[in-house]
Order: structure tokens, then C-alpha cells, then sequence
């Protein structure tokens, strides 16, 4: 029986060997087939010679996120290919190097012996480039066997390798050798799985990374200042961002209209970003959880001097160093109270790519009308994995808050940085170089009083907590609305955020089949809102779906909502691995 659209491809090779090209242009002309596909490289942290996994699922259903277990396997890499073998489905098939020796075998699978030496020895003279080439063999195999569109392929080719006309020609051959070979050697085959072209379903959509997206939102929203410190999987998106900037934001003159910093740690970075934010710029720094950790002191400073700032964190494994190339969404707890003493942090969770983009411009819009620092957690699952998109809007204006200006000034006749007019505890501010007696002050993260004159004094202190307590009420109003989903008669509720929202359909999908239905409560920011716990009241059981090991959203849920602890309950995946719908499921089902 034929499985057309609907399988779950895995590349087994070494790290620095080439294949990134050769999986990406899967990914590519499956998307551009119209197909709903998802890509996800696992790759090691070291430089080059240790196992990298890409898996590839194409999904009728739209379920791109991971599964535990590949229909296909190409093993490259004679490292892993005991446990490769392992890995694959019943009934799968295992194409594999026939140099490979002493391969165990599996009587439930399709074995199916690749000899990449032969077929790529007429493509090219050079032994190094034969082994680069290999990759693109498999590609040639795998395409010709799920009878993938020539012209499709080709296109996606064209667009991983463009402008490098030579670079794509003997790709391109390396790919016809291996079509060639699968045409004439693997016809009798009965491989089940076909890539069938559905028009117009990808159009108006973008195949594209959380990092990229979010340096385009960035881009859109304004922001004209980033320093940074590189750190893993964050660094793309500063990367992509000065590759757009120096596109896009370049004067008549010639000269940028926006400033990169490379600073020389993250607490410089984050210093320098506060510094900016002070003088009116849309001002943000991109780390990971190491770099949070670092930040802390400045971030409290950010918080009681009310200084506009963002930090992008792109979440990997932590504690200490951990796992930099896996995923997790373990900073959530240190994002949120990041600073000693009283802290709350506005802490954006977007869950997509589309998202991505839009709090690029969101963080400094609450930024900005908050005077305070702004967190948005990505995590390297949705930063540095394909995700399929709809194609960006052109953005909206700027919310650039309670900003006095001279003229503004000569109306009031009076001005006090952190006096509470409005009743809603965020102050009034002004920018530097306004030219208006009035508007000079200092900006202390020291004990201060409305007028942000030095105080120890007591009452002061306390009364000045008790506005920024204020303002962080006000800004439950301002938050993004979170995502509800019901179904009739359901009283089990499923509650998320971030990346593991790629999982859920799938998992409610799954969970229904087996006579459980579900609603669902997506959180795309802290602090929550009434419609939250609106949704935990409304269930019986609500299961709090996360990647980290101690629960982290659970929490904070029983923390700000004692009286419903009761109904929320914690599913956790934190071994670093994009999360699997399948798995997850069977938690749910375990736990019931």
C-alpha cells in the first residue's frame, strides 16, 4: 500500500562532511511539492568528525514535529549504524554504504546497500570532493525513488547553491548519478513511499528558521542597536540581522543607520544595550542560557531604573554548560525573576516562526510602553530547525510609550522621571539632548524617589516597589491574548507554550483516537492573563506540556494560582531532543 505525502526520512552522517546542502534541499523541493514538511539537524557541539542526525517529516495531517522512530534511514556514518539500524520502523527501509562491514541484520526491514564510491567516481576527479558529493547521491536515490518533481528538485538546487553556477553543476551530476543508479538497481524495490506534487497548498507560505524570522521582525520593528556576545544557537539571528541591516539600513550617504557590537562578554553586551535603550534606541542583545545567567545584575538595573531593553534568548540545554546543540526550555524560571532581589520580567514565548517575527517588533512596542526589560524564549528547536510559515506582514507602527518631548514640556510646567500620573504605575520619560530645562534626571538603580533623587528613605523604597508592582499589573492587559482551542464535551486540558506547540495537534490527534478529548491553552507571555486561568478552571485536569526537568511553567501556575494547584499537572521532556507528539501522548495516557 502506497504512503503518499505522509513519512519520516533520517540522514545518519559525520559533522563538516557536507550534507547540510544535500538535507536541505530535501526539505526544500519537498515544501516546494506543497507538501507540509519539517527539517530538524541534530549536530554535535564540536567542530567537525562527530554524528549528526537530519530528520525529514513530510506530513498529510500537517505534523511536522519529531517522531521517535524514521520510515526511512540513509546511513552514512559507520559510527552509528548498529544504532541507526536500531532506530528504524518496522517495515522501513535501510539504505546504507555497502562498504559497510559486519551490519547486523533485521528481517523486519528493507535492507538496501548504496555503493557511493562507484556511482560518484565519474562525477569527480578530486577524492575530498567524492566524499562531499555522496551526499548529493543519496539525494538523487531518495528523490528518484518518492518519484520527487526534476524540475522541483532542481529549483531547490538552484536555490541552495545560488550564484555558484559551477558548484551546482557538479551537484547537480552527483544528484542525476544517484537517480540513475536507484532507475536501473532499485526498480524492483516496492518502496511505498511517494512525494506527489499538491498544488497551491505551501502558497503564500515561507519555509524558513525561528532566528532568521526573528531577524526580520527585528529588522521591522525597529530595532537600530544590537551587541552581542556569540553563543550557541543563538548567533544566526545576529548574523542574519546585520546581513538584512546592511541591506536595508543604509542611508542616502551610504553609512548604516544602525549600530553591531561585539562585546567582550555578555554582561558588557547587555550594559551596552541599556545604555542604548536610555538614549531612545530600540536596543536588544541575542544569548542563550549561559549568557541569561551572566546578565542578571543588569537585568535587576534595567528593571528599577525602567530602562527600555530586550534580551532574545534562543534556550539550549543547561545547567552549566550542558548540551549547547540540543534543545530545552529550561529558562524560563531564571528569564522570568532574572535579577536578585524583587524582579518580574515581561517574558514573550513565541511558538512558531511566524511568531518569531512578530515579537521581533512586540518586545520593544512593550518595552518601550512598559520602561522595562523585555525576554523573549525561543530555544534552538525553533531557532535553527525549518519551520513552514506564512509570509510576513509589513508590520504596524511603533508604540514608543510615555515619551515627553519640549514641547510637551512647556505644556506641563513640570516633570518627575518616576512619578505615577496616570494611575497605571509607569512613569513619564524623556531622552537625552531634549532641549527643555525640565528635562534632566538621573537614572539610578540605587534607591531613588519620584524624582530620581538618591534616598534610603524607607517609606520611599517601598512606595517605589509598590508602583513597579503596579506597572506589572497594567501589563497583564498589554500582553499577547494566549491561543485557546475547545472541543465540545472535553474536560482535559493540555497547556503549553514555546516550540512544544509544534507537537499538539498531533498529540490531541492521537489522544482522541484513543477516546480522550481535549482542549487547549497555548501562553504566549508572562505575565498571564485572566483568560488563563479562565481555561485551568474550565477542565478537570489540565497537563502542563514543557521541556525541562522540574516543571518549570507548573511553577509558576501554582505559584500565582494556589487555589487551582490542584488541577494542573506536569508532563516533561527534557533530554534534549525536539519534542515528539507520539511520546507525549503516551504520557498523557500513562498519567490519566
Amino acid at each position: 500500500m502506497s504512503k503518499t505525502n505522509d513519512f519520516v526520512i533520517q540522514v545518519a552522517t559525520v559533522n563538516g562532511s557536507g550534507s547540510q546542502s544535500a538535507n536541505n534541499i530535501l526539505v526544500r523541493a519537498l515544501f516546494r511539492s506543497g507538501i507540509a514538511v519539517g527539517g530538524k539537524n541534530l549536530f554535535p557541539s564540536n567542530i567537525q568528525g562527530l554524528p549528526t542526525w537530519f530528520t525529514i517529516r513530510a506530513s498529510q495531517k500537517g505534523f511536522t514535529s519529531r517522531r521517535s522512530h524514521p520510515d526511512i534511514f540513509m546511513a552514512m556514518n559507520s559510527q552509528t549504524v548498529a544504532q541507526d539500524l536500531a532506530a528504524l520502523r518496522p517495515e522501513g527501509f535501510f539504505f546504507y554504504n555497502s562498504e559497510f562491514k559486519s551490519l547486523a541484520n533485521r528481517p523486519d526491514v528493507v535492507m538496501v546497500p548504496i555503493p557511493f564510491r562507484e556511482i560518484v567516481e565519474p562525477v569527480a576527479k578530486s577524492i575530498k570532493l567524492r566524499k562531499f558529493l555522496s551526499n548529493m547521491v543519496y539525494v538523487g536515490v531518495l528523490s528518484e525513488l518518492l518519484a520527487l518533481d526534476e524540475k522541483i528538485l532542481n529549483g531547490a538546487m538552484e536555490h541552495q547553491f545560488q550564484g555558484k553556477l559551477d558548484v551546482l553543476e557538479v551537484n547537480a551530476q552527483a544528484v542525476m548519478a544517484g537517480r540513475t543508479y536507484a532507475k536501473e538497481h532499485l526498480s524492483q524495490l516496492r518502496f511505498p513511499f511517494l512525494a506527489q506534487i499538491v498544488s497551491g497548498a505551501n502558497d503564500g507560505k515561507i519555509l524558513i528558521d525561528g532566528n532568521a524570522a526573528a531577524a526580520i521582525g527585528l529588522l521591522y520593528g525597529g530595532c537600530s542597536f544590537v551587541s552581542w556576545y556569540p553563543i550557541t544557537p543563538s548567533t544566526s539571528l545576529v548574523e542574519t540581522f546585520v546581513e538584512l541591516a546592511d541591506e536595508y539600513r543604509i542611508d542616502r550617504d551610504g553609512k548604516r543607520t544602525f549600530g553591531v557590537v561585539q562585546a567582550e562578554d555578555e554582561l558588557a553586551a547587555i550594559s551596552m544595550v541599556l545604555g542604548a535603550g536610555w538614549m531612545g534606541a530600540r536596543a536588544m542583545t541575542a544569548t542563550s542560557g549561559p549568557g541569561i545567567s551572566l546578565m542578571s545584575e543588569a537585568a535587576g538595573l534595567a528593571y528599577y531604573a525602567e530602562i527600555p531593553s530586550v534580551i532574545w534568548d534562543v534556550q539550549r540545554v543547561g545547567p552549566s554548560t550542558g548540551l549547547p546543540t540540543r534543545t530545552m526550555q529550561g529558562d524560563l524560571l531564571s528569564s522570568y525573576h532574572l535579577s536578585h532581589g524583587d524582579a518580574k520580567h515581561v517574558t514573550l514565548l513565541p511558538g512558531s516562526a511566524e511568531e518569531c517575527f512578530e515579537f521581533g517588533q512586540t518586545a520593544f512596542d512593550l518595552a518601550e510602553r512598559l520602561q522595562t526589560l523585555v525576554l523573549v524564549l525561543s530555544d534552538l528547536d525553533l531557532g535553527m530547525n525549518f519551520h513552514i510559515a506564512k509570509k510576513f506582514g509589513a508590520g504596524k507602527s511603533f508604540d514608543r510609550g510615555k515619551v515627553l518631548t519640549a514641547k510637551d514640556l512647556e505644556k506641563t510646567k513640570t516633570f518627575a522621571r518616576y512619578k505615577d500620573i496616570d494611575g497605571d504605575g509607569i512613569p513619564y520619560r524623556t531622552l537625552p539632548g531634549t532641549e527643555h530645562p525640565l528635562a534632566a534626571y538621573f537614572t539610578r538603580g540605587t534607591g531613588h524617589d519620584e524624582d530620581g533623587r538618591y534616598t534610603e528613605d524607607a517609606p520611599t523604597f517601598k512606595k517605589n516597589l509598590d508602583r513597579l508592582d503596579k506597572k506589572w499589573e497594567t501589563a497583564k492587559k498589554l500582553m499577547p491574548a494566549p491561543v485557546v482551542k475547545t472541543e465540545a464535551g472535553a474536560k482535559v486540558g493540555l497547556l503549553a507554550f514555546g516550540s512544544t506547540h509544534e507537537a499538539i495537534e498531533e498529540i490531541r490527534s492521537l489522544l482522541l483516537d484513543r477516546g480522550t478529548k481535549t482542549n487547549y491553552c497555548r501562553i504566549l507571555a508572562l505575565p498571564m492573563s485572566d483568560d488563563v486561568t479562565k481555561f485551568i478552571a474550565s477542565n478537570d485536569k489540565v497537563y502542563v506540556i514543557e521541556q525541562n526537568r522540574d516543571g518549570q511553567m507548573l511553577l509558576i501556575l501554582r505559584s500565582e494560582f494556589p487555589e487551582l494547584a490542584g488541577r494542573v499537572h506536569s508532563i516533561r521532556v527534557y533530554d534534549g531532543l525536539p519534542i515528539s507528539g507520539e511520546e507525549v501522548a503516551k504520557m498523557i495516557l500513562e498519567a490519566q
